[in-house]
């Protein structure tokens, strides 16, 4: 074997724990995968605590987060809400079944037809 090859083999382990080298051949993390799941998996149940919404309705509109993440920054929120008095900010969106409401056209204005605007919708 020439020089080269075995210094390119004794170097190898090196550079098998080195985080450029996944980074370079685009190979996933295990520990920063789930690290990033966790942390989505916290957000996804803070925010559903902060909005009002129970628990399982944070489960049944996030299947795909893990539900101990979830539980655990449901938690972390309430026990934050309850520390400083926080009320609950209500979601400004229709409850599933609702049908949306369309806002109201202004009502006739003068000069309107000077504007060229379409009817008001009933």
């Amino acid at each position: 074997m020439s020089a080269k090859r075995c210094l390119v083999l004794m170097s190898f382990p090196l550079l098998a724990g080195c985080d450029a080298l996944y980074e370079l051949l685009d190979i996933p993390d295990p520990q920063k995968v789930a690290a990033a799941v966790e942390a989505e998996g916290r957000a996804v149940g803070s925010a559903c605590r902060h909005a009002g919404r129970s628990l399982e309705d944070c489960y049944l509109l996030n299947p795909g987060a893990q539900k101990a993440a979830v539980y655990a920054g449901w938690r972390d929120m309430n026990d934050y809400m309850l520390m400083n008095n926080m009320e609950v900010v209500p979601s400004k969106l229709p409850q599933p079944g609702e049908a949306l409401i369309r806002p109201r056209t202004p009502p006739d204005l003068p000069g309107r037809d000077m504007l060229q605007l379409p009817p008001p919708v009933q």
